[in-house]
């Protein structure tokens, strides 16, 4: 089995160590249109794919799956490529210079928004729908902030606006009874957040681990809730997704990616320590954040409840024009 891992971010901080539910920047780290091309092509009996994958620690999956010979057993010769964001790889995918890629589900229904054909292949990770979840919004001890509903006319800051941070928070506003119109967003690098609130130059933070975990060591910080949790217990961070042409046209590698995520997915929730095992080289990681991180969950199964509220919610706080229908986006 081949396994070339192409453009993985020698230098990649810990922000993206943690960074999930991103749609922002410009392409970069795209597999080239010759090489993508090859999708579906045979080599060495095995069929060559070209999968998008963000520089996260989640993505580690994709290396764990490749490594335990997963991939092969289905028949694939996989080739991670990297973006610096989810929303670059939908061009790509849509166009073809990736056959595959695993990013933000919110992302997938904004470019379906806009007329991208793209189509759900396999869940990938999910929040935590109970207990200490994977991200979370905090604030000074001394703010006076209590619930979500009391930031209505503050600010808070995510690391993108009109993704799943601003939404969630948004939501968890409406369920507390505040007014989530009224809420202002910044967006800043997560490893800026702490330093900018501990200066009261941001009422509120949106942070994921390791992020979250070191601003609530500093007792002067208190957590807010975790939005993910409050507006949609479980709710999907990425999936895995093509583009509508390479469904129709190549559906057994399609069938043959969506088996070997699925057995992928399973396998390395069942063995977490040893998929984090696989991060100090993966993403240039010290092996002490990386035994200690606390990962989402991985399931390759479609989360299609959650993912229909999310589409509702971004319909409703619109970010969407409409809810798409989510089982018509799926690979069935």
């Amino acid at each position: 089995m081949k396994k070339r891992l192409s453009t993985i971010l020698a230098g990649a901080s810990i922000a993206a160590l943690a960074l999930t539910g991103c749609g922002q920047g410009s392409p970069s780290g795209t597999a080239s249109t010759d090489t993508a091309a090859a999708g579906g092509s045979e080599s060495g009996g095995l069929t060559k794919v070209v999968v998008g994958v963000l520089p996260i620690a989640p993505s580690v999956a994709m290396k764990y799956g490749i490594d335990e010979g997963i991939f092969e057993k289905h028949g694939l010769d996989v080739e991670l490529t990297t973006s610096s964001a989810g929303a670059a790889m939908l061009p790509a995918v849509s166009t073809g210079d990736l056959n595959f890629a695993v990013g933000n589900p919110l992302s997938v229904l904004t470019a379906v928004d806009k007329g991208l054909q793209m189509k759900i292949v396999s869940g990938y990770s999910n929040s935590k729908a109970t207990g200490d979840d994977i991200n979370g919004v905090v604030a000074r001890a001394d703010s006076g902030i209590k619930t979500f509903a009391d930031l209505s006319g503050k600010t808070t800051s995510v690391n993108a606006l009109k993704t799943q941070g601003d939404l969630t928070i948004m939501e968890s506003a409406a369920i507390d009874g505040g007014d989530p119109s009224a809420l202002k967003f910044s967006e800043m690098p997560f490893p800026d957040m702490e330093a900018q609130l501990e200066r009261k130059n941001m009422d509120a933070v949106w942070l994921p681990e390791p992020f979250l975990s070191k601003a609530l060591a500093n007792p002067e910080n208190k957590l807010i809730g975790y939005p993910n949790q409050k507006a949609i217990p479980g709710l999907p961070t990425m999936v895995s997704f093509t583009s509508g042409k390479f469904a129709e046209e190549k559906p057994e590698v399609v069938a043959d990616f969506k088996a070997a995520m699925t057995e992928t997915l399973a396998a390395a929730e069942a063995d977490q320590a040893g998929a984090k095992a696989l991060l100090p080289a993966f993403m240039k990681m010290d092996a002490k954040v990386a035994e200690n991180l606390k990962m989402e969950t991985w399931d390759g199964a479609v989360p299609a409840e959650q993912l229909t509220k999310l589409a509702e919610l971004a319909a409703k706080h619109t970010f969407l024009s409409k809810a798409p229908d989510i089982a018509a986006l799926t690979v069935k």
